[in-house]
């Protein structure tokens, strides 16, 4: 689900699961990619019309594919390949968004003592990288959204893997400016590594709130994730960033509600 590039999965190994939980495993790969045969493979563009699974099972056409019981709308789960290494770093396909949910978990351990007392809750969504995934479910009594994606690294932006990158504006427009001040001051206050930026194809559950209606206020920040949608990195500082910015929030919530 999502857009992903193929040449970064190339190569990549996976899960096929059918509808009845039966699971095969494959590797993706270009048509024809025996270099020993194919002159041009190099050359051959990687999308999906001109790259297939090969799994791993006795079948040599799709009748036989279909006999196994694998069929349209089943599920490939490419192998995440997480690491941490001793340098600090986090390496796993799907950062984008799992680096989010580790941090907004990491709050929640964190802070849950306190939780009940505090004005705001907490919400995960299965579908935020389909683009409807916070268009319902959100609470009316919400008055602003702050959401936990993942920040941008790359050319022409500012953020990388050990801050917490503040998003100022995506491909759908500016986010909320005082929650987005807010925010920032925040982070100069309590000196935890930020950067302001803008993402120029990037989109979250922030704007599908909006999309859908909801009458807030909408922020998102997010740990730095390097080559998103790829084969991604982030590190422990920008995790740990993105925490302490949560903690800040929610603490100048709990603050302004006296």
């Amino acid at each position: 689900m999502g857009g992903w590039p193929w040449n970064s999965f190339e190569g990549e190994y996976l899960t096929v699961m059918n509808s009845a939980g039966k699971k095969w495993r494959g590797t993706l790969l270009c048509d024809n990619p025996a270099a020993h045969v194919n002159r041009n493979i190099g050359k051959s563009e990687r999308n999906g019309e001109n790259m297939h699974i090969r799994l791993d099972a006795e079948v040599k056409s799709a009748a036989e594919t279909k006999k196994l019981g694998i069929g349209a709308g089943d599920y490939v789960f490419f192998d995440p390949r997480f690491e941490v290494t001793d340098t600090g770093f986090v390496r796993s396909r799907f950062l984008d968004d799992k680096a989010g949910c580790a941090v907004l978990a990491e709050v929640i351990l964190k802070l849950a003592p306190r939780l009940k007392k505090m004005p705001a809750a907490f919400f995960f969504s299965n579908y935020e990288e389909v683009g409807h995934g916070a268009s319902a479910g959100i609470p009316r009594c919400v008055r602003e959204m702050v959401a936990v994606d993942m920040g941008v690294v790359g050319r022409e932006v500012y953020g990388h893997e050990t801050v917490v990158s503040i998003c100022a504006k995506d491909s759908t427009g500016p986010h909320d400016y005082e929650l987005r001040q807010r925010l920032v001051a925040l982070a100069k206050k309590k000196r935890i590594p930020h950067a302001v930026d803008v993402f120029p194809f990037y989109g979250s559950d922030a704007r599908a709130t909006m999309g859908a209606g909801y009458d807030v206020k909408v922020a998102v920040i997010g740990p730095g994730v390097s080559a998103s949608h790829g084969v991604e990195r982030t590190h422990i500082k920008g995790l740990r960033a993105s925490v302490q910015l949560v903690e800040a929030y929610l603490a100048d919530l709990c603050s302004s509600k006296k």
